[in-house]
């Protein structure tokens, strides 16, 4: 439940008087602490709170977005690209943060439980892959889902896939990430009957022109329902994978 629709609840129920209600949510959108404006309406607006993009921030920066963050009641916090010097000097500064080094994110505060039966699933196509895959599942996790990680499947050893089919056939969505020629979208893509969500990496020789072959190979897909995001974007795949599988879950609940 959001936090507008918990307020409403809340007034429904008469827990709360309407002056309390209003008061709530005429609160700032957000607040401008100079370097960044945190914008607090993030989950009203998408049903998701703000996540902290790390790389190109100090940690000053990062701790201090999290503290403004936090002080508004925000439990998890989500930091990609988070470099390990970074997170290191975060520690130094007393920043209550986990680290995921796999994922070259941190979480502040626990990851939730995951609701509803559904889940997400994570391939990839060679161990190269990994981090782009880790960014994806992390982010699918804090976003509360299930996570189911297939990785070293690629189409090298397509038996080692198919090896797995009942988790393929079974999941709600999946993200294929892959670099080289990118042709695991498409073989996950023509055995699923859950949408398919694209992630090409830098991964590869010369001639993969740092992701640019995978990702024309994902875009030229003959499979249907197979979508595509940007080259190692991990955390955009691990987001839109939560939200397909959010109304899946919404469904099962109904």
């Amino acid at each position: 439940m959001n936090d507008t629709k918990q307020i409403l609840h809340e007034l429904y129920s008469r827990n709360i008087t309407v002056e309390e209600a209003y008061l709530r949510l005429k609160e700032q959108p957000f607040e401008d602490i100079g370097y960044a404006k945190v914008d607090f309406h993030r989950k009203i607006r998408q049903g998701v709170s703000e996540v902290i993009y790390g790389a190109g921030k100090t940690p000053s920066q990062i701790s201090g977005i999290i503290d403004v963050m936090a002080s508004h009641g925000q439990k998890t916090i989500l930091v990609t690209r988070l470099s390990q010097e970074a997170f290191d000097e975060l520690q130094r500064m007393g920043c209550k943060i986990n680290y995921y080094p796999d994922a070259k994110a941190g979480v502040y505060g626990s990851i939730p439980d995951p609701e509803g039966k559904s889940f997400i699933l994570v391939a990839t196509g060679g161990t190269s892959d990994i981090p782009v895959a880790e960014e994806a599942a992390l982010t699918a996790e804090v976003l509360g889902n299930k996570v189911k990680r297939l990785y070293d499947v690629g189409v090298a050893g397509l038996h080692r896939v198919l090896s797995h089919i009942d988790d393929v056939m079974s999941a709600g969505v999946i993200i294929a990430v892959a670099g080289m020629e990118g042709a695991l979208a498409s073989v996950l893509g023509g055995l699923a009957d859950c949408p398919v969500i694209a992630v090409p990496t830098s991964v590869g020789y010369g001639a993969s022109f740092g992701g640019v072959s995978a990702l024309l190979a994902m875009l030229n897909s003959c499979a249907s329902g197979v979508s595509v995001v940007n080259i190692d974007n991990g955390f955009g795949a691990g987001y839109l994978a939560s939200m397909i599988n959010r109304i899946r879950t919404e469904s099962e609940s109904h």
